[in-house]
């Protein structure tokens, strides 16, 4: 091969370098011009898997969240319930106490409670986010301020969660 067959600033060919149907005339495995356009199908294919692959998982994403907020309905559901029962149940206790308009009141924050609850359980998943959506369009600072709470609440639980964990692990420490 002659040098002017070479790259400019080389002057040797590693063997393996160039393609067995270009020796000789200095083409180079680089795609250019019009060899890029193979390596650009293979491109838009992986692209298109990696595409697929990801509304795939998004699509599941969504539905596992779904599934979650569903169970999350139904558990606030209950707790709600079981609230308005035990208000109720105790709403006799208080007329004795305080009397009957207190326990009055009493047995209409039960029914208010537990009206509540059953409205929750009827609520399908998409209606609920909806809903919220909405309100949060209606009154933003009351969204932002429920929400400052329910974080403070959510960082106190794990906060005493990790606390009596670290305890029980000292506990049992102390009594190895």
């Amino acid at each position: 091969m002659a040098e002017q067959d070479l790259p400019e600033g080389t002057d040797t060919v590693i063997e393996g370098a160039s393609d067995k149907g270009n020796e000789g005339n200095g083409a180079s495995n680089a795609p250019t011009g019009g060899a890029a356009t193979g390596s650009t199908g293979t491109t838009n294919a992986i692209l298109d898997k990696v595409r697929s692959g990801s509304e795939k998982l998004s699509g599941q994403a969504a539905d596992r969240a779904k599934d979650l907020l569903s169970q999350g309905i139904e558990r606030s559901a209950e707790a709600l319930a079981n609230v308005g029962k035990l208000i109720g149940d105790t709403a006799a206790g208080i007329d004795e106490r305080l009397g009957e308009e207190y326990g009055d009141y009493a047995r209409r924050a039960a029914e208010t409670i537990e009206g509540a609850a059953n409205n929750l359980a009827a609520k399908d998943p998409e209606e609920l986010i909806d809903d919220t959506r909405e309100f949060i369009r209606r009154s933003p600072a009351v969204a932002l301020a429920g929400a400052a709470i329910v974080g403070f609440a959510l960082a106190r639980l794990i906060k005493s969660g990790l606390s009596s964990g670290d305890d029980e692990d000292r506990e049992s420490r102390r009594r190895s």
